[in-house]
């Protein structure tokens, strides 16, 4: 069986309320639980939340909320993976055994559900533990540089400064969109980025972490422009 975990607490700090907050028409949470339902994936799409006013909404855009998450997993310093064991383990002792899980954050807009098809047949066929979202930097990070307490630069590789940016690695970093697993590995506190996960690639117009209401500002625009794109007037 395949389980969606939603992940939603209620304190969010920097853009308050972000889990629910209106994002181009619909609270954020539900372009979340609308792929993921629309994906066909799952046997049980859930939202784990604190928060009644989230679960509220969540189930008003077809996801359950079967249990409350624990205060000891709703502050700012629970990651991830504590929060997707405590709903596998719930699931469990509630007769729903999951062998598949994924967990898609509740502030990607942009998750479709033709990408989660796509983690969940790289998950079966790779044999990985892991399988999750990632996309490509736009600038080889191997010439990036950082600024000295006295406002001068300096390279972090500089090794690499006279070497011809098509000559460098491509580098890439997580997505925050999904990340699909097994539930033995969630369960036993695997690290997602390892040998033992596979990437499922996205392109970088299609990412956008929203931390801050500038990263919100710049989703809403990213949304529309995609929207005149499919429906030119």
């Amino acid at each position: 069986m395949r389980l969606a975990v939603i992940p939603a607490r209620g304190g969010s700090k920097r853009i308050p309320r972000k889990n629910i907050k209106m994002f181009c028409g619909k609270p954020m949470i539900a372009w979340s639980i609308e792929a993921a339902l629309k994906s066909g994936c799952f046997d049980r799409v859930i939202v784990s939340t604190d928060d009644e006013e989230i679960a509220e909404v969540a189930q008003q855009y077809g996801a359950s909320v079967p249990f409350m998450r624990p205060a000891e997993l709703s502050d700012d310093y629970t990651g991830t993976i504590p929060v997707i064991q405590q709903a596998i383990e719930w699931c469990k002792a509630n007769g729903f055994d999951a062998r598949q899980v994924c967990c898609v954050y509740a502030t990607a807009p942009f998750v479709s559900s033709e990408d989660l098809r796509r983690g969940l047949n790289t998950l079966e066929l790779s044999g990985s533990q892991y399988a999750f979202s990632v996309t490509s930097y736009a600038f080889p990070v191997q010439r990036a540089i950082r600024l000295t307490g006295t406002g001068r630069v300096e390279m972090f590789y500089p090794e690499y400064f006279n070497t011809r940016s098509q000559d460098l690695d491509e580098s890439y970093h997580d997505a925050g969109q999904f990340y699909w697993g097994l539930a033995d590995a969630w369960l036993q506190g695997k690290m997602i980025f390892s040998p033992e996960s596979s990437a499922v690639l996205l392109p970088r117009h299609r990412v956008q972490d929203i931390d801050t209401p500038e990263d919100w500002v710049r989703a809403e625009w990213l949304y529309k422009a995609f929207q005149a794109e499919s429906n030119p007037s």
